[in-house]
């Protein structure tokens, strides 16, 4: 014997049919809601600005949480080794040593 599920959708809004569930995030939480299409369209109009304005989030799913410019690595080697600091003449510059050169500057 077969057997038929059916899914019916209630629009979250107005308790009506709904055409289409919307997935949507903020704050680092991720929503579902079912909409009809004018309300679909009404969410859509509503966050437009903010979506225009906004990144879009890395295909790994992580959030860049701040964006910084890293320091010369010669201009610290050379503030390193002027404040008798060990650091290496090529290759990766100790995070204490970046750490204590933004701390200086």
């Amino acid at each position: 014997m077969a057997q038929r599920v059916v899914v019916t959708l209630s629009d979250d809004i107005d308790g009506g049919d709904a055409a289409e569930t919307i997935a949507f995030g903020l704050d680092g939480r991720s929503y579902e809601i079912d909409l009809n299409q004018t309300n679909a369209k009404k969410l859509r109009k509503a966050l437009a600005p903010y979506l225009d304005a906004a990144r879009k989030q890395s295909k790994s799913g992580k959030a860049f949480k701040h964006t910084t410019v890293a320091a010369n690595p010669a201009a610290v080697r050379a503030w390193a080794r002027s404040h008798q600091m060990d650091v290496p003449p090529r290759g990766r510059i100790p995070k204490k040593v970046y750490e204590a050169f933004e701390a200086a500057n």
